[in-house]
């Protein structure tokens, strides 16, 4: 996840899970193609279980870019799981304003295992498939991997989130997701209850800076998924890199679901922070917000 605010993504069908029992992306991560299928009850002894979601989100962002190019998007996803451990997703995406309606498609695979009452591991591959018409708009075709720690602090859980493209060029980003998951007793008989997650979370990585002797021209390198441009005009006689290892942005949010024991109805309210301040570099920012519904099939 890049991070639990920004998960979100939509053409109504499917969903998907990833990082499973510890948060919620969001928007990170991130993102819904990541985490939040699992927040859907589900038996710790069930061998088989499968689940769908669907989903609208005002912008998707991974490691400090927009996905969607600043866009509305809808998703829809299925998830196979495997003892609650291994989990299998295909995710459809449709951003606004765009054709096909399908922009683009995640397949992920995504393991985790509880060590003990207060720590975790978990690791997920995914796959980024766009459509080819859309190669220029949003991005070309990539993979995607991350591992990761949890520990629970009993007031506070936190996750340390190594991730990145694979691809020998592209470097290694870093989060520190933190968050407080509660719940409200269960009212009825049918079980209902509500539950919050309210998290805050650090991106970490780092940006390479090429620019000329006459400073005519500035460029900053974006994560591989998102298209390059350069703002100012002239030759490049001579270019000069730097690369940069910084805090990249800080979010924060607080999901709430309404919960039965087959499906999750969940809003996400959330705020994205960049602190980088360069001209050169349209990182996102500001609030975002994300709607997800999910099934347990079986």
């Amino acid at each position: 996840m890049i991070m639990k605010t920004i998960t979100v993504i939509l053409p109504l069908m499917l969903i998907s899970l990833f990082v499973t029992t510890f948060e919620m992306t969001a928007q990170t991560p991130d993102s819904i193609i990541t985490d939040d299928t699992t927040k859907l009850p589900v038996e710790k002894t069930k061998i088989h279980t499968v689940l769908a979601g669907a989903g609208y989100g005002s912008n998707m962002i991974y490691m400090g870019s927009s996905i969607s190019q600043n866009k509305p998007f809808g998703y829809a996803a299925l998830t196979y799981g495997l003892f609650n451990k291994l989990f299998l997703g295909v995710t459809s995406v449709h951003v606004a304003d765009m054709s096909p309606f399908a922009a683009f498609n995640a397949f992920t695979a995504n393991f985790n295992q509880i060590i003990n009452s207060w720590l975790d591991i978990s690791a997920g591959l995914s796959r980024y498939q766009v459509a080819k018409s859309l190669t220029d708009t949003l991005f070309s075709n990539f993979s995607y991997g991350e591992v990761n720690l949890g520990i629970d602090w009993k007031l506070l859980y936190t996750q340390f989130n190594a991730c990145g493209v694979l691809s020998g060029e592209n470097g290694i980003y870093y989060q520190l997701k933190n968050s407080r998951y509660f719940e409200t007793p269960e009212f009825t008989r049918k079980k209902f209850y509500f539950s919050f997650d309210p998290y805050f979370n650090f991106l970490f990585g780092t940006l390479t800076k090429s620019e000329t002797i006459n400073g005519t021209v500035v460029v900053n390198q974006y994560p591989p998924f998102r298209k390059q441009g350069n703002t100012g005009s002239g030759s490049l006689p001579v270019t000069t890199y730097t690369k940069t290892f910084s805090l990249i942005e800080i979010d924060a949010g607080i999901p709430i679901a309404f919960n039965a024991s087959r499906f999750t109805v969940e809003i996400e309210p959330g705020y994205i922070y960049s602190t980088i301040k360069d001209s050169g570099y349209t990182s996102p920012e500001g609030f975002l917000f994300l709607f997800s519904l999910y099934f347990r099939i079986i």
